[in-house]
Formats: C-alpha cells, structure tokens, sequence
C-alpha cells in the first residue's frame, strides 16, 4: 500500500517554464515562498524586482523551511529596466501581462503564448502608475465577484498562470505518475 508520500500524483508532461512569473517589489514573504512553489510546480523562473521586503539569501530561506527554493530559477533584478533587458533576452518574442485592478481587460480575454511574461506588483499597492501607464495596453485584470479590494498575491499568481498554461496545452493529457 502506497504512503502518502508515495501515491502517485497528477502529473502534466514536464514542460521548460513557458511563461515568466515577475513580482515587482514584493512585501509578504509568504506570498513569494507561495509563487516560488507554484514556480517550482510548473517549472516557470521567478523574477523579483526592486527592493524585496525580506531576506533571499540562502540561509533565510533554510530558516524560513523553503525546501523547494532550489528547485526554483530566480533572478532578482535591480529594477524594472533590468528586468525588461533579461526577459527581452531569455524570451525574446515574450510579451508583458501586467496585472491589475485597474485594468479595463480580463486575463481571459488574452491570448497568451510562449515567453509571456506575467508581472504583478506589490501587495499593498500593486503595480506602480508609471508602469501601467507606460504599458496600457498589456493591463489585464482578474474580474471579482464579491466586495473586495483584490486577490492575495499568491492566488492572483496562481490564477493567471494556470490560465496561460491550459491555453499553450501544456496541461492536457495529464496522469497519474
């Protein structure tokens, strides 16, 4: 009889991380530990801008119990220029999806593809002005249905790139394995 540790899991074919998740000066550690799992879980790189509200150093992340946080690619970058250069290199044809809720269009009415780029901002305020003005038409939001501000970071993540991920296939003909 399997453990649980052993039973077989659902498993979609492994693919080489599709999109790029960015996080722009995140705040709550826990949310990113929850973005660098889900990085870890679809094999998508982790990119964090700015100024990070906690420590990534190799030894914080052993305290904070992050055991996966190897198995994630994460590239912090300085600022967003840079972090627009390394993506323009990795995924050249890659487009940018900046989430909001200020956005006028719904992440499902996107088409995404291959080396998009998914960026979210900050928890406490979400993306600076500056980049949803430089970027209008890239702005797509997650339609709610209650009285709510907004989603967690983590969830909103999770959403989005699930979401881009069952529209590349990379989640059909899951099994268990």
């Amino acid at each position: 009889m399997p453990t649980p540790a052993t039973r077989p899991r659902l498993r979609a074919k492994a693919g080489g991380g599709a999109f790029h998740l960015v996080l722009v000066e995140p705040e709550i550690p826990p949310n990113t530990g929850n973005v660098a799992r889900l990085c870890a879980a679809t094999n998508c790189p982790l990119h964090l801008v700015g100024k990070l509200g906690f420590d990534i150093s190799d030894h914080a992340v052993r305290r904070a119990g992050l055991d996966y946080w190897h198995l994630v690619s994460v590239h912090h970058h300085a600022d967003w220029e840079t972090c627009d250069a390394a993506l323009s290199a990795l995924a050249p044809a890659g487009r940018r999806w900046f989430f909001s809720t200020q956005a006028k269009q719904s992440y499902l009415d996107v088409n995404f593809r291959e080396g998009d780029a998914l960026v979210f901002g900050k928890e406490s305020v979400g993306l600076p002005d500056w980049l949803l003005e430089r970027y209008p038409d890239n702005l797509v939001g997650i339609p709610l249905l209650g009285a709510v501000r907004s989603l967690n970071l983590a969830n909103s993540v999770s959403i989005g790139l699930y979401e881009a991920l069952r529209q590349i296939g990379a989640l059909a003909n899951a099994e268990l394995g």
